[in-house]
């Protein structure tokens, strides 16, 4: 496209394109099912783990057209099973109940799909399961709580040809597509990126352990069978060595698989520092700040991340700082603003508020403190704000699920695949590690792929 096309393309043709983007759409032929009466026929889906993850997912697959459960499994029969299921009948969604995942894979015949959204322990066992039985798989991240997990659920995928997808939902958020398709790679908006920051704070008061119904427990034979070695545990599995991997990977994940995302490379190096600060009878770090180093084409970037569980002070964010611009994104549709570093004219800047790209807010005056003191010349002056112009008003997950679905009826390609979902899997877990030995880990470019 020319400069002078590019000065003329209007809001509305952008939005659209951008809309496209968003959807992850490939423009492939049709290859699910039968189409009846003008509509796609229904993915028959089952749901693998129904606790509070597994319910979020249920909730925004059933806000997309053409989805019918036809299971549900999880352990926890009186809460969890139970509670799902109510739901589903509610919806019409005629349904069996499993508590054993080798039981529904033998006895569902005409299930296409499953969502997995268990404990990080059990998702290799059960990825590499479904995709054996013939499935295509939406997997929670973390994508496994191991390495060697991971590489299973990557192989399985190779030699079944079933799609996988990894839910990292932030990949298919529209405002983040816009993000990096449009102001960091077409407009550079940012100039040189040199510099990320990102954090997810948690207060206390949700970080607090997690109880349950003392009726509804789970009997003492289930809980072994499964992996747990009491009620507190299965309730708590992420704060447990061997079955998740603490707030870095339950939360972190998801903000450093964008680092990787918008830089376009996987980290060289990481530190960290970390410990069982607060909530003493854990196994993981509830407390865990990281320094990776990223060497990019044009350059090194240094980021840095945090994640508390005491304190949700600014709550969570990512922030992408360049030489004439910074980017700062969150999940939350509240959060989106870019910053033009006051030195860069304005008329820079002023095409891509023309084409839809941004949308340049009111700017007020800085004024003299009350004192009459002038500003320090060791400050920078407040940089110009601009807002996003993509906005996002479905539920967290759901692009994320209907790009999966889409990719299935063969209308899209995945946007977090298996070997995107095994790189951030290799750039977190190895965080950990790295509060253990207390030094700089450095990274080889082979550690990100699967052989």
């Amino acid at each position: 496209m020319s400069n002078q096309e590019n000065r003329t393309m209007d809001r509305r043709s952008f939005l659209r394109s951008s809309a496209a983007v968003g959807a992850g759409l490939a423009f492939a032929p049709y290859v699910f099912g039968q189409e009846t009466g003008g509509k796609p026929a229904d993915i028959n889906v089952a749901l693998l783990g129904a606790g509070a993850q597994g319910q979020v997912l249920l909730d925004a697959c059933l806000k997309i057209p053409g989805i019918r459960f036809k299971a549900v499994c999880d352990i926890w029969e009186a809460y969890n099973q139970r509670r799902v299921s109510r739901l589903l009948k509610r919806y019409r969604h005629e349904h069996n109940t499993y508590v054993d995942y080798q039981d529904m894979l033998a006895n569902e015949k005409d299930l296409d799909a499953v969502i997995i959204a268990t404990p990080d322990f059990w998702h290799a066992d059960h990825a590499v399961a479904c995709l054996k039985a013939g499935l295509h798989v939406y997997c929670e991240k973390e994508m496994s709580n191991t390495l060697e997990g991971a590489r299973r659920i990557v192989q399985a995928a190779k030699e079944t040809e079933k799609l996988l997808q990894i839910g990292h939902q932030r990949r298919s958020n529209p405002r983040y597509i816009h993000c990096y398709e449009n102001l960091i790679k077409n407009a550079k908006l940012l100039g040189r990126i040199t510099t990320v920051n990102g954090q997810w704070n948690r207060t206390k008061a949700a970080c607090e352990d997690l109880g349950w119904p003392e009726k509804a427990e789970i009997d003492k034979a289930t809980l072994q069978k499964y992996g747990f070695e009491s009620m507190q545990q299965f309730r708590n599995w992420r704060w447990y060595k061997g079955l998740g991997g603490g707030p870095i990977v339950d939360l972190g994940s998801h903000q450093i698989d964008i680092y990787s995302w918008f830089l376009q490379t996987n980290p060289k190096s990481v530190m960290a520092s970390g410990g069982v600060d607060y909530w003493k009878g854990h196994d993981w770090y509830d407390h865990v700040m990281v320094v990776y180093e990223y060497q990019t084409n044009e350059g090194m970037v240094r980021a840095f991340y945090q994640t508390i569980t005491t304190n949700s002070g600014q709550g969570y964010f990512e922030t992408f700082m360049g030489v004439e611009g910074t980017l700062l994104i969150s999940e939350s549709a509240a959060r989106g603003t870019v910053y033009r570093e006051a030195w860069v004219p304005a008329e820079n800047w002023a095409r891509w508020v023309k084409m839809g790209y941004i949308t340049a807010i009111e700017q007020e005056e800085q004024e003299p403190a009350a004192t009459g003191a002038v500003l320090d010349v060791r400050e920078s002056p407040k940089p110009p704000s601009y807002d996003l112009s993509v906005t996002m008003d479905k539920p967290y997950h759901q692009p994320h699920l209907e790009n999966f679905f889409d990719a299935i009826r063969g209308k899209a390609k995945l946007n977090c695949p298996a070997d995107v979902g095994y790189e951030t899997a290799v750039t977190v877990l190895k965080v950990n590690e790295a509060v253990e030995k207390a030094c700089k880990l450095e990274f080889k470019p082979e550690e990100f792929k699967v052989t």
